[in-house]
């Protein structure tokens, strides 16, 4: 069987030409233990006119040389390669995905007649077209005719990134600047050239492993950004050098595929100091962009996703005193204020700040506030919250931050705000996701990967008694369901435990119904307990003791208006899919209120 390799693929690669799913034929590989990290695999190439020993498998393409399918002599095909420049014209190619077109076993033996590349020297002064058929030669020999010189005998080199051109460094040092989006886990020695974006505040922790600190940044320049994190002695070392919209030479720190979880930067990998990591402050910061801002109006917020990251432009119209609070998790004390920001757009959206963040914070003068990276929440409608990766610049010197400035102090100061907030569904706020159970269906809401919040106002045209309670766990965190023991004990198998009593649940199934359609919604506790009127302790005792009056709670709560918060999210349950919507909460209508509301929609609409 003839396999034909993609003659002089290798001269164009190591000329600087991208060569399209190349195909070329291993003629061997070589193990390069490492200390710091997995190991790695070096392979000689060949396109059967050259051969090339200077090619490093991606270290998450090990298993192809472990379990046997890449052998010596195999042939493949590069779906995805870099070339990166090392010594100052040394090509180095890396193979991030591969294809095993034939494995060494099948081939049998070398293709064509390579030679070793050299730098320089032209095909035309290589042997012609490789051949298209094997050369008759045993894997023994083959072996006998491995290039002793480079490949085999050897130490190991890891490859680089081509550099830009040298800048002077402190000193007036040449040093070798490379652009952040040219590093990768494959490189070792490079220097970037960066402004720091954000910079959070110092964390610890604490688990089966041991405990420390440490602290995260975004680093920038012209190519793209980068998240960098610092722990335990590196804290200590870099936390109070490394300053925010400071420009600073880095060398030498660890680069990882990024987690995504927590990494906000638009890079594929992200980066960690280490004993060898250097900072250097770098006084020329003019080359370098500042902070980019992708500003979403307060206003816009109710069509942003929850639980994604915004950047905000804001007034801070009031500030709380700082409060504490425990959290659930670990029981521990975190800080807390929160500001309200708004405008132009004359709605008004809560930021809470945590930490040192929270009790630092300066209100003075109704400052103006860019927020980077900060989470939105669709807690009472909508608000915001700083995480690690936020950042927060006070008065920033742009234009949209002087133009807010200028008609807030004008007019601004003294205009009335909306509010996001689920207490003002029923009222005249725009700032809520208003739908009608019509537009629930007609745009399938809910079939995203996330649910879909929204509020409408419905009438109660069915409750359904069946199920509608169950006993539960008496623990105030814990509302698994009982089961009756007939001694005089519930048994919760969450807990683990037995209890003498019990509390009563509530999961209601109403259906609701508005001028458009109709839509089956669930009511749990709280929202349940609003509909009917009656807790669910009262309800339990009724349905034990009196059927007759638990009967007439539900008659007597039909037909009558809420305006509900609801969440949509497609289910599946035996492997039937459907629409589920879930009350979050019910408030009676306000019709005054209420009225207010359709008025403004209709002045709206007349001004279209």
């Amino acid at each position: 069987m003839s396999y034909n390799l993609t003659a002089g693929a290798i001269e164009d690669i190591m000329g600087g030409s991208k060569v399209e799913s190349p195909i070329l034929q291993c003629l061997d590989w070589k193990k390069i233990s490492s200390q710091q990290g997995a190991d790695r695999f070096r392979l000689l190439l060949s396109d059967g006119v050259c051969s090339h020993s200077s090619a490093m498998l991606a270290t998450q393409l090990n298993d192809k040389v472990t379990n046997g399918e890449l052998e010596p002599n195999s042939v493949i095909k590069l779906d995805k390669y870099l070339c990166n420049t090392i010594n100052g014209n040394r090509r180095v190619m890396i193979l991030l995905e591969i294809t095993v077109i034939a494995k060494g076993a099948q081939v049998g033996s070398r293709l064509g007649n390579p030679t070793p590349y050299k730098l320089g020297e032209s095909k035309e002064a290589k042997v012609e077209q490789p051949v298209a058929k094997p050369v008759q030669n045993s894997i023994s020999n083959n072996q006998q005719n491995k290039p002793q010189n480079s490949f085999y005998n050897n130490s190991s080199s890891k490859p680089f990134v081509a550099a830009q051109p040298s800048i002077n460094g402190p000193g007036d040092s040449p040093v070798r600047v490379h652009p952040i989006s040219s590093l990768n886990p494959y490189q070792n020695r490079w220097t970037i050239k960066v402004r720091v974006t954000s910079k959070s505040q110092i964390r610890t922790w604490s688990n089966s492993r041991g405990e420390g600190k440490l602290f995260s940044m975004t680093f920038m320049d012209d190519s793209g950004e980068i998240k960098a994190t610092a722990f335990k002695d590196q804290v200590d070392k870099f936390y109070d050098m490394i300053e925010m919209n400071k420009v600073f030479f880095v060398k030498k720190g660890t680069l990882k595929t990024a987690d995504k979880r927590y990494n906000t930067t638009d890079n594929d990998y992200e980066m960690t100091f280490n004993n060898d990591t250097e900072i250097i402050p770098c006084d020329d910061d003019t080359s370098l962009p500042t902070i980019n801002f992708n500003f979403v109006e307060i206003g816009n917020l109710q069509s942003v996703e929850p639980n994604s990251n915004v950047d905000v432009l804001g007034v801070v119209k009031s500030v709380a005193e700082v409060s504490t609070i425990t959290t659930k998790q670990t029981n521990k004390e975190l800080k807390k204020r929160e500001l309200e920001l708004v405008d132009r757009g004359q709605v008004l959206v809560r930021l809470t700040l945590w930490g040192l963040e929270a009790e630092n914070f300066n209100s003075m003068n109704n400052p103006v506030v860019a927020a980077k990276n900060v989470r939105v929440s669709d807690f009472g409608g909508r608000s915001l919250s700083c995480g690690s990766s936020s950042q927060l610049v006070l008065n920033p010197d742009i234009p949209q931050a002087h133009q807010l400035r200028g008609w807030y102090d004008s007019e601004g100061r003294n205009a009335d705000f909306n509010a996001y907030s689920s207490e003002a569904a029923g009222s005249g706020s725009h700032s809520t996701n208003w739908k009608s159970f019509g537009d629930v269906k007609s745009q399938n809401l809910g079939t995203g990967e996330k649910g879909d919040y929204f509020t409408a106002k419905g009438t109660i045209v069915y409750l359904r008694k069946e199920n509608c309670m169950y006993m539960a766990c008496p623990q105030a965190d814990c509302n698994k369901k009982v089961v009756d023991q007939a001694n005089g004990y519930y048994r919760c198998e969450k807990c683990q435990k037995e209890f003498p009593n019990f509390k009563w649940r509530m999961i209601l199934s109403a259906n609701v119904a508005d001028f458009s359609d109709n839509q089956w919604v669930t009511c749990f506790q709280e929202s349940a307990e609003n509909v009917l009127g009656i807790s669910a302790d009262e309800l339990g005792k009724l349905r034990s003791e009196n059927e007759a009056a638990f009967d007439k709670v539900f008659d007597e709560s039909v037909f009558k208006s809420y305006v509900m918060t609801l969440r949509a999210k497609m289910e599946t349950y035996n492997e039937e899919t459907r629409l589920k919507v879930i009350c979050l909460k019910a408030t009676p209508v306000v019709a005054e209120d209420y009225h207010k509301k359709l008025i403004s929609e209709i002045e709206q609409m007349l001004s279209i």
